[in-house]
């Protein structure tokens, strides 16, 4: 049940994508028991370690410098500030911790040298550590990886054809290119994207298609619902209905068996009955915490009611094991 390919065809995943939504989530079902255990989800904790003032032109982003919000720009933060917080996300159930950084690229300064730094630190507490920063070289992400960085989050965000619509500043070659160099390095990828963005169906489809079709599938895949933000050009965009993500969540199970399915930006407008459903259709990994780097999130009591009220238990850190551990097999395997 639920063979891992990397070979999916458009027509595939469209056939898959327009099942009738109660058979769609019973056939994620099926491919999630068979992959993982059920009702085991995994919190990450995500902090904005570096706020606002960036340079790209992402539509739905209150951090770019071009857009007037009410993101107050802040520099980036002390270690001892963000090791507090990693230690506060893991009393609070977290088992993966995320730092973001509204940053295009890295640059080999000391900035980036103080959250290697941040990487070591939090890496003490047993906890996965994740970061977002933007674009790497393959050498910048030799150097988080042997900081021991567990993850790498760097979202495609909508289909090849739809991305210049929603940024210009950087190309979707770009996006991918860090992806492999995420990838080289041996660090886990995590990388999917956001619906509500004006995308059509195809165009979720074709995300998909582009995650699904990688040499290895991402082992995290966020499935984010816009959190439309005054200021920005997508401001006036809808809220997508839970079903569209519902949909989104079963489709992802579906064509990336493995993957930690994240149900992630837009939680906070939905019911605990509406995440329930998204639960069953294959999501097994959250983020908790009252902020999405700028956005609104349910806070980790109302996550931990939830748990209790579904049944679900969190998942352990490393429980799939460390990526460095992956990255002597990958060598040895074709591209």
């Amino acid at each position: 049940m639920g063979e891992i390919r990397n070979n999916w065809s458009r027509e595939e995943i469209r056939d898959i994508y327009y099942r009738p939504l109660l058979q769609l989530v019973l056939d994620a079902a099926d491919v999630h028991r068979a992959h993982h255990k059920l009702g085991e989800v995994q919190i990450s904790s995500l902090l904005s370690i570096k706020t606002g003032g960036c340079s790209e032109d992402c539509a739905y982003c209150p951090q770019a410098a071009r857009f007037h919000t009410d993101v107050k720009v802040h520099a980036l933060m002390k270690t001892d500030e963000v090791i507090t917080a990693a230690k506060n996300a893991k009393a609070g159930g977290a088992s993966r911790f995320c730092m973001g950084a509204a940053w295009r690229e890295v640059r080999d300064n000391r900035d980036f040298d103080r959250v290697l730094d941040m990487v070591k630190e939090v890496n003490k507490l047993d906890m996965e550590v994740c970061c977002t920063l933007g674009m790497l070289t393959p050498q910048q992400a030799e150097k988080l990886a042997d900081a021991g960085l567990y993850a790498y989050n760097h979202n495609i965000d909508t289909s090849e054809e739809h991305y210049s619509e929603i940024i210009t500043t950087r190309t979707y070659d770009d996006r991918l290119n860090t992806l492999n160099n995420v990838r080289k390095a041996g660090i886990s990828v995590c990388s999917g994207g956001i619906i509500g963005l004006g995308e059509t169906d195809e165009d979720r489809i074709g995300m998909l298609h582009t995650l699904a079709n990688m040499p290895q599938h991402p082992e995290s895949v966020p499935i984010n619902a816009l959190v439309p933000v005054e200021g920005t050009p997508l401001a006036g965009n809808k809220r997508v209905p839970f079903d569209e993500l519902v949909r989104m969540v079963a489709t992802a199970r579906i064509v990336m068996p493995a993957a930690a399915v994240r149900l992630s930006a837009g939680r906070l407008e939905m019911s605990v009955s509406e995440q329930a459903m998204c639960f069953m259709a294959g999501a097994n990994s959250i983020f908790a915490g009252d902020k999405l780097l700028t956005t609104g999130n349910p806070a980790f009591n109302q996550d931990m009611e939830m748990f209790r009220t579904l049944g679900l238990t969190p998942k352990a850190a490393f429980a799939d094991g460390h990526p460095a551990n992956r990255k002597n097999v990958m060598e040895h395997e074709p591209c």
